[in-house]
């Protein structure tokens, strides 16, 4: 036999779901509040009640006391039950509904009650204050019990007290109409708790949709989780609510769009301003892995809609990987160029070995000659108008690539550039974008061309870079260095659009411009302007050299 399962002990306490609880909640404080708005209510009503009743026994012995039989009958009859006060104080009660209508002559006497053996009796309470001239209300006990009572003088024609006349209610009947009141206050009690059941049960259901009926534990678990996964993982994440603005930047966000916490409730306009970074992030610009700059970071960027009507985007850090792209396509140009130049070699050396079997050695040493010659010219005329060793090599490699290539690629007369780069890299990267575009562009045309000029205005630097390609229609010129903008079919590594887009972000760095035309004689033609390029020039040797001799004084001069 399977052993008996264990019985299940009743779990006491509050429910985990957040519907549950917050359902229980709202419920008591409703309820909580309902006994108290009725003992609230309540508690003045009582006294409401007993000051009512007090007022109303005030008043009906203030209209007994003017009643001119009442003084004329204690002046003129004695106190009897068949006399005429005591029909008619009988008459006033049953006419008012009052507990009884006692008339008191100025000794406490009384010449009317209810019960007919008490009259010419003395008074069980003291009518000290009534027999001296005050009116008095008041709760107490007398010998027909507890009563609400109100007692007034008792004037003559003359104005003198004679008497006191004392009328009491039943305070049964206070209390009475306190209890036939209770019920219909627990009446709008019970309606109000019940409508405030009612709005807690919706607003509890509504808070189960929007929790997904989870418990207070699951929400800070998933809270801890939250916080945990975006601040640890390797990937940017901006989250924004429905009305466009930023709700959450987690740290790789941070680093990779340069921005801060004042960025959390302003749009993607406000805190990154114009570009296509901000387009992404806005929702203007849509698709899956968009290309976008940011600095000199190279961005991916995704964004997806959420159920409450905002989005959450998404940002990967390409930078690298596109630096290394673009070696690997350099490499590649440069095998292509070393294996073109791998047979072109083969075929001059079989040139010079059938030089050398034919014994014609002067024509052998003049084909080395000019083999040689030709390499060593371009490198000389490079590196003779600019002296930066890194740009001179960029454009004697690049020589190499475009003459495989079938273009020419040509440095101006004009070119001077001086070995005072403050940032030769940044320099290199504009020119190797430039010129790689221009390689492209005219690549399999005739007669293709492609001038670089490098010259110097004070410190500034102007590059242009001109081909014979097709050119740029006047409506692309700013297309072009947009992010992700590209007529030219993607590479292995990725996507293309993102070269001019680089070479604008770096000129613009530096506080200058990078433009595209038309070129005189057809083409395209990219001008780039770098202010504050160079470091200020070197005295000149000669100069230096005297400024630091030290300066002979003359006897004359010390006269």
């Amino acid at each position: 036999m399977s052993p008996t399962p264990p019985a299940r002990r009743l779990r006491l306490g509050l429910p985990r779901r957040v519907f549950s609880q917050v359902l229980l909640m709202q419920v008591a404080i409703a309820a909580g509040v309902a006994v108290l708005a009725t003992g609230l209510f309540l508690a003045p009503l009582s006294k409401q009640l007993d000051q009512e009743a007090m007022r109303r026994a005030l008043a009906i012995a203030e209209t007994t006391a003017q009643d001119p039989q009442i003084a004329e009958g204690v002046l003129t009859t004695p106190a009897t039950a068949n006399g005429p006060v005591q029909k008619e104080a009988e008459r006033i009660r049953k006419a008012t509904h009052a507990e009884y209508v006692v008339v008191m002559d100025s000794r406490g006497m009384r010449w009317s009650h209810t019960t007919l053996s008490e009259i010419g009796g003395h008074v069980s309470t003291d009518p000290s204050e009534a027999l001296g001239g005050k009116e008095v209300m008041e709760i107490d006990q007398g010998t027909l019990g507890r009563s609400a009572r109100g007692k007034v003088p008792l004037y003559d024609t003359h104005h003198r007290i004679i008497g006191a006349v004392s009328v009491g209610i039943a305070y049964d009947s206070v209390r009475a109409r306190l209890i036939s009141a209770i019920p219909g206050l627990f009446a709008y009690a019970g309606g109000a708790l019940a409508v405030g059941a009612l709005a807690a049960w919706l607003i509890s259901r509504r808070v189960q949709r929007q929790t997904r009926d989870l418990a207070f534990s699951d929400i800070s678990a998933l809270l801890a989780e939250r916080e945990a996964m975006l601040h640890g993982i390797r990937e940017g994440v901006v989250a924004l609510d429905r009305g466009g603005r930023v709700r959450l930047l987690n740290d790789e966000a941070r680093r990779l769009l340069g921005i801060g916490d004042e960025a959390v409730g302003r749009t993607p306009d406000e805190a990154l301003g114009a570009g296509r970074a901000t387009d992404v992030l806005a929702g203007r610009v849509t698709g899956t892995d968009l290309l976008t700059v940011r600095g000199r970071r190279v961005l991916v960027a995704n964004r997806m809609p959420t159920d409450d009507g905002g989005a959450v985007a998404t940002l990967r850090d390409r930078t690298e990987l596109e630096q290394l792209g673009r070696e690997l396509d350099s490499t590649r140009g440069l095998i292509d160029a070393l294996r073109a130049q791998d047979h072109e070699h083969a075929n001059r050396m079989h040139t010079l070995l059938g030089l050398l079997e034919l014994e014609m050695y002067d024509d052998a040493v003049e084909f080395v000659g000019e083999v040689v010659g030709d390499h060593r010219v371009t490198a000389e005329q490079v590196t003779e108008k600019i002296q930066d060793p890194l740009l001179a090599a960029l454009l004697v490699g690049k020589a190499t690539v475009a003459a495989e290539r079938g273009v020419a690629l040509w440095v101006s007369e004009r070119t001077r550039l001086p070995d005072r780069l403050i940032d030769p890299r940044g320099l290199v990267t504009v020119v190797g974008n430039l010129v790689d575009n221009a390689l492209d562009a005219v690549a399999g045309t005739l007669h293709a061309r492609v001038e670089v000029e490098l010259r110097t205005e004070g410190r500034t630097v102007v590059l242009r870079v001109h081909d014979t390609g097709p050119g740029i229609p006047a409506g692309q010129r700013e297309l072009v260095f947009r992010d992700g903008w590209s007529t030219k079919e993607p590479p292995a590594h990725g996507k293309r659009g993102l070269g001019l887009s680089l070479v604008r972000r770096l000129a613009e760095r530096q506080g200058g411009s990078a433009t595209v035309g038309e070129a005189a004689g057809g083409g395209a033609e990219f001008t780039v302007v770098l202010p504050e390029a160079l470091t200020e020039p070197e005295l000149e040797p000669a100069v230096l050299e005297r400024s630091l001799q030290p300066t002979a004084v003359t006897e004359e001069e010390t006269r």
